[in-house]
């Protein structure tokens, strides 16, 4: 009977979240090894790379992705006219994902000489809730000029059909450069640190 009863009173007492099922009293056993101690500094070998040999790979990763963040922050595009042998930006911006080309310059309360947004793939824009106006080049597919607008005041649709991209430009840039129907652009990227710059004539 007081075999009986202590079974009993084992099978009432729930186990606890650190006990080995079964034996209300045992410790368990660590399923993964802890890394080595050497007196009091830890021991950085084997048995961690062994328990996880991808950490070594994620770290290289994370590390390029970092890199090339840096890399990409520090470039800009200068947008030139090759008909006219012009400079319409030396720092412009690209909208090339949704959310870029839906924010475009809103909430901007202008451009400066020289700034621009190329928003790709694009063939209309507005300028519903801007504070400025804004010229407009539409290019195809060879960077080749289809259309020009200037100063465009806020408030305002334009569209162009046979465009796959826009430039969004201060208000007189089309003007001072000369820019006409037809030119051809060019888009080079350059670093900021002035190492080195590299055409690409086919930015895509």
């Amino acid at each position: 009977m007081a075999q009986d009863r202590g079974a009993a009173l084992l099978h009432l007492v729930p186990p606890q979240p650190n006990e080995v099922s079964g034996c209300p009293f045992g410790q368990p056993e660590p399923l993964h090894p802890g890394p080595l101690y050497r007196g009091d500094r830890r021991v950085r070998g084997s048995r961690d790379s062994r328990m996880n040999p991808f950490r070594s790979m994620i770290l290289g990763l994370r590390k390029s992705f970092s890199a090339e963040r840096s890399n990409s922050q520090e470039l800009r595009i200068r947008v030139s006219n090759l008909t006219r042998n012009t400079v319409l930006a030396t720092c412009m911006e690209v909208a090339d994902s949704g959310p870029k080309r839906n924010k475009g310059l809103l909430g901007r309360e202008g451009l400066s000489s020289g700034e621009g947004l190329w928003i790709i793939p694009c063939e209309a824009v507005h300028t519903f809730w801007m504070r400025f106006p804004i010229d407009l080049v539409y290019l195809d597919s060879k960077k080749q000029i289809r259309k020009l607008v200037s100063a465009v005041p806020p408030w305002r649709l334009s569209a162009c059909l046979l465009a796959q991209s826009v430039l969004e430009l201060p208000s007189g840039t089309i003007r001072k450069t000369q820019t006409q129907r037809g030119d051809t652009l060019e888009f080079s990227t350059y670093s900021l640190a002035g190492e080195r710059s590299s055409k690409e004539s086919t930015v895509t």
